[in-house]
């Protein structure tokens, strides 16, 4: 099969477009002469960009497809599709010679299909391996299962420029630089953990490393609790909630020592960065189907139920303090250079 430009197309929120960039990297193997342009949502596309196997990203909705590419002709060789928008598909099938899909439930348009992917039932396997059905029976190899994000130079020195800015030129190192993610979205409150016991950890961590600096990330409908958070951990954390776009958060995230987060959009951030974190999985969606694959220094808190038939009712409360805490102490002894002071010792 010959293609020298391909259309990706990829609308959905933050982790599953994340979840999907190792399809996207294993497309781009197969097709190395190929030109990749991928589409995305206008609010998450730019999750995709700086990645060097992506040539050009856009913008598309399923609402914004219909009134796409009529007229045009076809200017790609090849589309592959994400998701189940009808829309999106019809879109790709006006601007593509072959088109790959999951199957749409709609025989007109899977005849019209090159692919019509079957979609794997629900939870059968890991999210990667979701989105790779997409085009597993077309014998395209995966080029490793872990999550790809790029920050830019500019990025990069920007961040390097604000934390000296927020915490001084001589308060980095020795101090370990920790960020929290302590809220998932609306619709995904469950996976949440209380914030008293957020509280709770940074109290343990202050103990060992009296010199820590917290960055609190998340967006302004958490606010409240990213708030209570930050007064509590009053002189020595910096509030970023609601402040930040993504990509500024991502180029924070990469200066971090630790992450520690529920399961959420900024946690698949983390794990495509491939830097120490602890991440936190509720039993309705534990760590065997979302965590970062792949990753070298990834510390996984599972819901002590994870084995039981759990529905989004059950609690993260029943996660304890001490789990999160002995899992931070490994990723801290493991991967951070310098050697906890107990309060009141000189380092």
């Amino acid at each position: 099969m010959q293609a020298k430009s391909i259309l990706i197309i990829q609308v959905s929120r933050i982790g599953d477009t994340l979840l999907s960039t190792p399809t996207i990297r294993a497309i781009a193997s197969a097709f190395p002469q190929a030109k990749i342009t991928c589409l995305g949502h206008p609010k998450r596309m730019e999750i995709l960009q700086n990645l060097p196997f992506i040539h050009h990203v856009g913008a598309i909705t399923k609402h914004s497809a219909f009134f796409r590419g009529r007229g045009f002709g076809k200017c790609y060789d090849l589309a592959f599709v994400f998701g189940h928008d009808l829309p999106l598909v019809k879109y790709a099938l006006r601007v593509a010679h072959r088109v790959v899909a999951f199957r749409q439930n709609n025989a007109t348009v899977d005849a019209r299909l090159f692919h019509a992917a079957e979609v794997p039932a629900f939870q059968s396997r890991h999210a990667v391996m979701m989105q790779y059905a997409l085009v597993e029976a077309l014998e395209i190899p995966l080029a490793g299962r872990h999550l790809f994000y790029g920050v830019t130079e500019e990025e990069a020195a920007w961040a390097e420029s604000e934390l000296r800015k927020r915490l001084g030129e001589n308060s980095v190192p020795p101090a370990p630089l920790i960020g929290l993610q302590v809220a998932s979205f609306p619709t995904k409150g469950y996976r949440d953990w209380p914030i008293e016991r957020f509280a709770e950890l940074c109290d343990r961590i202050r103990q060992s490393y009296p010199n820590v600096h917290f960055l609190i990330f998340g967006g302004p409908l958490e606010k409240s609790r990213t708030q209570f958070l930050h007064t509590h951990l009053a002189g020595c954390s910096t509030h970023y909630a609601g402040s930040l776009s993504l990509r500024q958060t991502a180029a924070l995230m990469a200066r971090l020592d630790l992450y520690i987060g529920v399961d959420t959009g900024p946690t698949h951030i983390m794990g495509a960065l491939h830097r120490p974190m602890v991440a936190l999985y509720h039993p309705y969606s534990p760590s065997r189907l979302l965590a970062p694959l792949d990753h070298p220094c990834l510390y996984i808190v599972d819901h002590p139920r994870v084995e039981e038939a759990c529905g989004p009712e059950t609690s993260m409360a029943e996660v304890s303090v001490e789990t999160v805490w002995a899992q931070v102490q490994a990723a801290l002894t493991n991967h951070y250079k310098y050697h906890s002071t107990p309060a009141g010792e000189p380092a």
